[in-house]
Order: structure tokens, then sequence, then C-alpha cells
């Protein structure tokens, strides 16, 4: 790693999806100290942040996965980049971004005062094997083939149902519906089949056109867990205290449905088919913060219970990924593969700030901001 930052700098060179977010608890590190902002994207010469960027290399590592798998995308940011570099080898400090011709674009957030929605996704590890047997009975299944018999393909209930039996569409079986849901909701996952092999990472490969139904919200209309303690683990608990019919009809509350495809040896890649670097990349409206878009994030920091500490950090990120819930001011930080990933990845639906980062020939973004 070294080695590749070094050669940047001498060249100069991703529970919304759960939850939902509709209330904003001031314990969720809101900072309503910037005043109302009145555009999408407001330039500035000086941003307020504090802090320095904790993942100088992490971020360098992102860029060059970029410049090595998509040279269209790197070449389209490619002064922006290396104007970044120029800057943290000068000191990474706010004031300076200016110097080194670096646009900062303060996104004026989900409520006009600079709060930016925060949650986390990861890659899990599923337990599974080839054919059905005993306990490993719940079906991962390939993309269906569209056909007379099947114009619209079935919602959720359905395929629990037996709909795509018959199909030849079963990938892997693993042993737990709730691991096969959460694979879809993250979009992708590695599956160790216990056979001593190496772990398949089975990628995205399509949904079946159904809209997306957050059980999370459908727990808190029930009234079955306080909205102020909704996170995946929550989640998690109320399936292990339930039986598996109860688990099953709330999952069919959501009918959108998600196949995969296994690519060996493959490492996670969002859909700017591009490697992930954990907590270098981020899942973004693309409507709004383009593919390959730098962001410089002020985001908060949780205790191992998902409490916000009232400290922050800065974070420079690169959107890299896309998710269905994942809309307006709103990113999806990538949190790495695993269980701690996992872990730290269900408890966040926070919020801090961003400056989207900019070199003036790469200024996606001037104007949105006026």
């Amino acid at each position: 790693m070294k080695g590749r930052w070094v050669k940047f700098i001498l060249g100069g060179v991703v529970i919304a999806l759960l939850a939902g977010c509709e209330s904003r608890p001031t314990d969720r590190g809101q900072q309503y100290k910037d005043g109302k902002l009145s555009h999408t994207f407001g330039l500035v010469n000086n941003p307020n942040a504090k802090n320095k960027p904790v993942n100088g290399k992490d971020f360098a590592q992102q860029v060059y996965e970029i410049s090595q798998v998509s040279p269209s995308l790197y070449n389209k940011h490619r002064d922006t980049y290396q104007a970044i570099f120029q800057w943290m080898v000068s000191g990474a400090e706010g004031p300076q971004l200016s110097q080194f011709k670096l646009g900062a674009y303060q996104m004026e957030g989900v409520d006009n005062y600079g709060n930016v929605q925060f949650t986390g996704y990861y890659t899990p590890v599923i337990h599974a094997r080839h054919t059905r047997q005993g306990e490993f009975k719940y079906p991962l299944y390939a993309m269906p083939k569209k056909s007379k018999n099947m114009r619209r393909l079935p919602d959720r209930a359905g395929i629990y149902a037996g709909a795509l039996d018959g199909l030849n569409l079963e990938l892997a079986y693993s042993n737990s519906l709730v691991d096969n849901f959460m694979m879809e909701v993250q979009g992708s996952a590695y599956v160790d089949f216990g056979d001593g092999t190496p772990l398949v990472f089975f990628a995205y490969s399509g949904k079946n056109g159904r809209a997306y139904n957050s059980i999370g919200k459908v727990l808190i209309d029930r009234n079955e867990v306080p909205r102020e303690e909704m996170s995946m683990q929550a989640i998690k608990r109320w399936t292990e205290q339930h039986s598996e019919a109860e688990v099953r009809e709330l999952l069919e509350q959501n009918p959108s449905f998600v196949f995969f495809k296994p690519r060996h040896s493959a490492p996670v890649k969002g859909a700017s088919a591009v490697p992930l670097i954990a907590k270098a990349s981020v899942a973004s409206d693309k409507t709004l913060i383009p593919p390959g878009t730098t962001i410089l994030a002020e985001v908060p920091l949780l205790d191992n219970n998902g409490k916000f500490t009232g400290k922050y950090e800065m974070r420079l990120m690169i959107a890299l990924d896309v998710g269905g819930a994942i809309k307006g001011h709103h990113f999806d930080i990538y949190q790495g593969i695993g269980d701690e990933a996992g872990h730290a990845a269900g408890f966040y639906n926070h919020y801090g700030r961003v400056w989207v980062l900019s070199a003036p020939s790469d200024s996606p973004l001037l104007s949105a901001s006026n």
C-alpha cells in the first residue's frame, strides 16, 4: 500500500433500508449549527471542519482501484483526485482547500441545516450448502429469465410459497431465512459452503421489480420495536424471539426480492464495478452525487452499543455504489466484510456534515449550487 500511496503523491496525483428515516432524535449527531442553507450545494471557501481526514491511505487505495478498473471514471475525476492528494500532503487543513483549486460544496442536508444522513452496509458471510440438507433448506436464487409463462416475477410471498420451484434457479441453501433476507438488503455476500473450499462471492444479479417496503418500519408501526431503538440488531433480536411463521410473515411485508450470481475469487464491487474499500466508499443517490465524486464527511462516532459519543471524525470517501433507499442527502457507508463490519453497519442511522470536493475542470455541481 505504501508504494501505491507514494506513487499517487509523486504523480500529483459507501438502516434506512431497514427502518426508513422520519424522525431526527437529538442523540444521533445532528449539529444544527450552520444556519439554514439556501442551496442544495453551497460553495464555501473555508469549510468549518475542525479535524483532518483519518483515512488518507484507504482513500488512496480506493482511487487506485478506480484507476485500474475504470480508467474512464478515473479520468473524469482525475484533477479532483490529484488536487486532493496534494492537499493531503500539505497537511490537509480545511482552509487550504482553495489553495489547491478545490471547491468545497456543503450539502444542505435532510433539514436544510447541513445535517446529512449516514447509514451503513456491509458484506455478510453466509453459511450454506450446495444441496438442500437438514437445516440448510432456504434457497438463494439466480435471476429468472423472462418468459411467456412469467412475464412478471412473483413477489416475496409467492417465492417463499414455491413460485420458482422446478426452474433450477437454486444456487445454494442457507440455514437462515433471515440471513438470506439480510444478504438481499446488503446486495451481496460471501458464501461459506463448509467444505474447506474458498468462500464464493454472490454478487447482485437483479430483483423482481416489486416495491421495497421497510420491515423495520413495519415493526415500528406495529409497536414491536420503539423507533428510537430501531437497528439491524433490533430486527435480528425480534426474529430470534418469534416463530418461523411469524418471521416469514414479517419478511413478506417487503415484496421486493433480490437474486444473485456466484463469482469465484471476486472482490466486493459496487454499482460502478469498482472494488470497494471499507469506509472509503459510499452508496449515494447518483442523480445528486454522480459516481466517482469525492466527499469530505464529518461522520459521527458511535460506541460499541451504537450510541453517539458526541465526537466526529473526518473521512474522504468516494461515491461508487447505489441503493434503493439511498435518496437525496443520504449516504450509505460501506463498512467491510463479516460480523464486525455488520455490527458497525447495523447501528448507523445518524447525521453529520458533508462537503463535496471538486476541481474546476471536474465541477459537476456548479449548476446545482446556484
